[in-house]
């Protein structure tokens, strides 16, 4: 299960390459909505493909089942897998750990911000 089923070869070898380069020094908090913009693009296209009834346990079932969850854990749960198997491909680790000693991860700030991608605080 990978989004190069859904972005292409080229697309996602780009992705791979640039999570390669970007990862290792990145701050979280600049790579998540980079992730996150990623996996918004794949699920619109993930949409443009399939419309509505993408097969079930499909790349874009997960991603247009995602991008309605209100929970960054319901994300996870569908699209987890699916990153950090391009991760892997990248040769990089998305698990961290603060300056405090706490445990984080890259996916889960990623998932955040792509399941609160249209919220805008100041508009509520």
């Amino acid at each position: 299960m990978s989004l190069q089923q859904i972005v292409g070869k080229q697309t996602y070898t780009t992705w791979v390459e640039m999570l390669r380069q970007l990862v290792p020094d990145g701050r979280t908090h600049r790579l998540a909505p980079l992730i996150a913009g990623m996996l918004q693009y794949a699920s619109t296209l993930a949409y443009e493909k399939y419309g509505d009834n993408p097969e079930e346990g499909s790349v874009a079932h997960s991603l247009l089942r995602a991008a309605e969850a209100y929970e960054p854990a319901e994300a996870e749960e569908l699209l987890g897998e699916v990153l950090e198997q391009l991760f892997s491909e990248a040769k990089v680790k998305y698990q961290r750990m603060s300056s405090r000693g706490d445990d984080y991860s890259i996916i889960e700030s990623a998932l955040y911000e792509f399941i609160h991608w249209y919220d805008m605080p100041w508009e509520a």
